[in-house]
């Protein structure tokens, strides 16, 4: 069996990683994994794994576009995948145009992942094409059917996002000489209570409320500091310099850390005495709250999409009513006083071999139907 992933780039986030973690779970059952992205600072990871990687710009959203059509279908009959899995829109639009360009019996089979909310519209209608279809929650599952008629219900099929639940456990700890390091490049945090905002800096994500958040606490002498952890994207450093300008006419800068992409996000949740989840448009899913929630650390989210579903079942009073700083300033104070403890720990459908079990098992029945 040979799987063909295409998606934009392989840089950071959600999507990049379920195709990383498809690709190692795959490939280590024998099953054949071909990646067609930008690339980025994922593909050594992706090569890793025993997928071979291709770089296509498949990201860009214009004519440049046009001549990728003729690449990939030049690709498609190189490689002869018997299933190829779109992860995003404009590798969809490639695909689409690229199929047709094969003879009918050298089409693969067309699989797609929802993995956001996207616009409604022909622009996104490209994700319903597939043989069937991946929602990421049971938020995007029914995001689907509202919004796109003309999917049959049994062509949906919920596979969350997932956790290695031997690197994302209650008992985990981080090493001491990543604590001693921390300890001396983060001396600011020392005696405070740590907020982490692990979000990409972007408007929807709730950055714009952590004055109105971070000033309540502090009035109730509650040392409240937050870091927020995640890149800025070509495009919005404007957005970051108009945040730190709004941070210090807030009097909140001195106690908000930017720590920027990182590579040891689970290290810095163990040291976080809550995690956020700000975002004022629903989570598809929410993996960075299913990874705090895995290590044992409270999280307190607004209560939509993805991020509503986890917390429903694992800790329920982290759930916020969306957009609401005063109510999160509020659950915030009483965590402070009273910690919740968190016992239940992260389970089936949310590991990582549930994942990869699910996936596979819906390759197998594609292939075997008519």
């Amino acid at each position: 069996m040979k799987i063909m992933h295409l998606l934009p780039a392989l840089s950071s986030g959600g999507v990049e990683q379920v195709v990383l973690e498809l690709c190692q779970g795959l490939t280590a059952r024998d099953v054949e994994c071909v990646v067609v992205s930008a690339g980025g600072r994922m593909v050594p990871m992706i090569e890793q794994t025993g997928a071979r990687h291709y770089t296509h710009p498949l990201e860009k959203k214009n004519l440049r576009l046009f001549p990728e059509i003729f690449a990939l279908a030049k690709l498609l009959r190189e490689e002869k995948p018997d299933i190829v899995h779109v992860h995003s829109r404009i590798p969809g639009w490639v695909f689409y145009f690229a199929n047709k360009l094969l003879l009918p019996g050298l089409r693969p089979i067309l699989i797609s992942s929802f993995h956001g909310v996207y616009t409604i519209g022909v622009y996104s209608r490209i994700m319903t094409h597939g043989t069937a279809v991946i929602a990421v929650s049971r938020f995007i599952r029914q995001h689907i059917l509202d919004h796109y008629r003309q999917v049959r219900e049994e062509g949906i099929r919920v596979i969350p996002n997932s956790i290695n639940s031997f690197e994302y456990n209650h008992e985990f700890c981080p090493d001491p000489k990543w604590m001693n390091r921390w300890r001396e490049e983060h001396p600011e945090v020392a005696n405070q209570f740590v907020l982490c905002l692990p979000a990409r800096i972007t408007w929807w994500k709730g950055h714009e409320l952590l004055p109105g958040i971070v000033n309540i606490l502090r009035k109730e002498g509650i040392p409240a500091h937050v870091l927020i952890v995640g890149e800025v994207k070509k495009g919005k450093l404007k957005y970051k310099e108009r945040l730190e300008g709004l941070y210090r006419a807030s009097n909140i800068a001195e106690h908000v850390s930017w720590l920027g992409h990182r590579t040891d996000l689970r290290e810095i949740f163990c040291i976080s005495d809550v995690v956020l989840s700000l975002s004022l448009d629903p989570e598809s899913f929410g993996k960075t709250t299913l990874e705090a929630l895995a290590l044992g650390r409270p999280v307190a989210g607004f209560d939509h999409g993805g991020v509503s579903e986890q917390l429903e079942e694992y800790l329920p009073e982290g759930r916020v009513a969306v957009g609401n700083a005063k109510a999160m300033a509020d659950l915030l104070a009483h965590w402070y006083k009273s910690p919740p403890h968190l016992t239940k720990p992260v389970g089936s459908p949310y590991l990582r071999e549930d994942m990869i079990r699910a996936h596979l098992e819906l390759y197998k029945q594609l292939l075997n139907t008519p």
